[in-house]
């Protein structure tokens, strides 16, 4: 019998090859699964101007970075953003500044698609190589009632396949994060002691279920190369200036010394 419904998830038109250069903007979800790439050795830069939760301020940092790799991942959260009431501008950050002199909004699904149409036309037109991969955020809103998170979310996905339908932007991917969480996993006990955030092992299911959909046979391989290494080098040993584990540090090293030669972009 058949205790839950799996997700489909439907191969994209490219892989994740070993080590690989990638950028990730959005949610704090973004950083979670940003750091298990790093964990893993590709060469991923993670918000660099810190978290962004709308459409808008994805577009904000997009527009800051001068060289694009080939993969970013776009983490979306919320559709709702905070305006300068004096300027009328839509800010990332409001720098700890009193809340009277912004005014919060909801933006629409064409707002949001809008926003998103100009990230992905912005990330073309610097690397016509880039594959963009779409997905939203799991994390649930408390503050805005739980109702008002489904809508945010709601609208969010309405905007993602709008995206996804429109002629002439391809190289789009989405990865169904939100719909693993509530669709496939639909427990509590899936969530950690907040019951809003992911807990680690409901992450790391995701983080599987990425690897499976998006690396290459490539990958999959350095990767089996490099785990039993990585475990050996988070190893602390009880006698650490014993000749014993010397030499295991010397026979790990090799290992590294090996792997990169084999992978050039591999780095410890």
């Amino acid at each position: 019998m058949e205790f839950r419904t799996v997700v489909d998830i439907p191969k994209p038109t490219f892989q994740i090859e070993p080590c690989e250069e990638m950028l990730l903007v959005g949610s704090c979800f973004a950083d979670s699964i940003g750091q298990h790439f790093k964990d893993e050795k590709f060469r991923a830069t993670v918000n660099p101007f810190g978290v962004m939760y709308n459409p808008a301020s994805i577009l904000h940092t997009i527009q800051r970075i001068a060289d694009i790799p080939r993969v970013v991942f776009l983490t979306l959260g919320t559709n709702h953003v905070y305006r300068l009431k004096e300027t009328g501008e839509i800010v990332d950050n409001c720098e700890k500044r009193p809340q009277r002199l912004f005014q919060e909004e909801e933006l629409t699904v064409e707002e949001c698609a809008g926003y998103l149409r100009q990230t992905a036309e912005f990330l073309k037109e610097r690397n016509p190589k880039v594959q963009i991969v779409l997905t939203v955020s799991p994390i649930r809103y408390h503050k805005y009632g739980f109702h008002g998170s489904q809508l945010s979310k709601a609208t969010l996905l309405l905007a993602v396949e709008m995206l996804l339908k429109s002629p002439n932007l391809g190289s789009l991917s989405y990865f169904p994060a939100y719909e693993i969480v509530n669709d496939e996993l639909r427990d509590y006990r899936f969530y950690a002691a907040d019951m809003i955030h992911p807990s680690v092992q409901t992450v790391d299911y995701i983080w599987e279920r990425l690897s499976e959909t998006y690396f290459s046979e490539a990958t999959k391989q350095f990767l089996d190369e490099w785990h039993p290494i990585r475990q050996a080098l988070a190893h602390r040993p009880f006698h650490p200036e014993s000749e014993e584990y010397k030499a295991f540090m010397d026979k790990t090293m090799l290992k590294v010394d090996a792997l990169k030669k084999k992978y050039r972009n591999f780095a410890i």
